[in-house]
C-alpha cells in the first residue's frame, strides 16, 4: 500500500512557523519576574570586516572583506590565553572588559535599509555584570545587515521565559504591551524571527560567567555571542565554588 505523506508547509514559510510557536505556552502559571532591574536591547546578526591580506582564504565576503557577526556591534573574541572564569576568579587583568554595551551603541533602522558604514563590528572580549538575583529582560533585535536570519540565541547556565516577539524593529512604547506575563513557555534557546525581535526574562540566580550566543555553527566563531558575569551572592550556596586542588591544568 502507497504511504500517505503529510503536506509540510515549506522550509521558508515563516507564517505558519510563527503561528505555531505563538500558540506555545507553559502548562502552568509561571513565575515571570516583574520588576525588571536590567533591560537590555541586543542587536544580533551578521557583518563584514575589512581584511588585510584579501587574498586570504577565510577572506571570502564581497570586495575584499571576511564574514563576521556580532551582539550590539560587539564580535566577540574567545581568550587564547586563559579561561574567561579562571581570569575573573584569579584577578588575572587584560583578558576581558565587562563594559558589554547595554544597548546598541548606536541607533539605527535595525531591520531597514542598513547604511554600510554600519556593517563593521568592533572584536573584542566585553562582558556585561549582573547582580546575584537580579532579573533582567533581554529584547534581541536582529538586524537586516548583509541579510535577515532566524538566529537561535543559547545562554548558558539559565533556562528564560520567553514573553513576546514580533516582526520589524522592536517598540519600547507598544509591544511591552502585548508581552505573556502569565504562562510563556521556559527555554534556554530561541531563536530571533527573521528581520524582528524576541523578548525573554530570566533572574540571575546562578553566579559565575555564562556565555551566550548563536547556536548556528558558523555564527559562532564569526563572532556572535557574549558573556554574562553574574557576581556572587551570599552565604555558600550563592557562591560559586573553588576549582579543587588536583584540577588539571589547561
Amino acid at each position: 500500500m502507497k504511504p500517505i505523506f503529510p503536506q509540510l508547509p515549506g522550509f521558508n514559510d515563516t507564517a505558519t512557523a510563527t503561528a505555531f510557536t505563538a500558540q506555545l505556552r507553559s502548562p502552568y502559571k509561571a513565575e515571570v519576574p516583574m520588576k525588571i532591574d536590567e533591560s537590555l536591547l541586543f542587536t544580533v546578526g551578521l557583518g563584514l570586516i575589512n581584511c588585510t591580506n584579501p587574498n586570504s582564504p577565510r577572506c571570502q565576503g564581497p570586495n575584499g572583506t571576511r564574514f563576521a557577526a556580532s551582539i550590539n556591534n560587539v564580535s566577540f573574541v574567545f581568550p587564547r590565553r586563559n579561561s574567561l572564569m579562571q581570569a575573573y576568579y584569579q584577578g588575572q587583568p587584560g583578558i576581558f572588559t565587562t563594559d558589554f554595551p547595554p544597548v546598541p551603541p548606536i541607533q539605527f533602522d535595525y531591520t531597514g535599509n542598513v547604511s554600510r558604514g554600519l556593517w563593521q563590528p568592533v572584536k573584542a572580549t566585553k562582558l556585561f555584570k549582573l547582580r546575584y538575583r537580579s532579573k533582567v529582560q533581554i529584547v534581541f533585535q536582529g538586524t537586516s545587515i548583509v541579510t535577515v536570519e532566524n538566529h537561535p540565541m543559547h545562554l548558558h547556565g539559565y533556562e528564560f521565559y520567553v514573553i513576546g516577539s514580533g516582526f520589524g524593529n522592536f517598540n519600547p512604547g507598544t509591544d511591552p504591551a502585548k508581552f505573556n506575563l502569565i504562562d510563556p513557555p521556559r527555554r534556554n534557546t530561541i531563536g530571533t524571527p527573521p528581520g524582528g525581535w524576541v523578548a525573554i526574562r530570566f533572574e540571575a540566580d546562578n553566579p559565575g560567567i555564562w556565555l551566550l550566543h548563536c547556536h548556528i555553527d558558523t555564527h559562532l566563531p564569526w563572532g556572535l555571542a557574549m558573556a554574562f558575569l553574574v557576581e556572587n551572592g551570599v552565604g555558600e550556596l550563592q557562591t560559586v565554588q573553588p576549582p579543587p586542588l588536583d584540577l588539571p591544568r589547561c
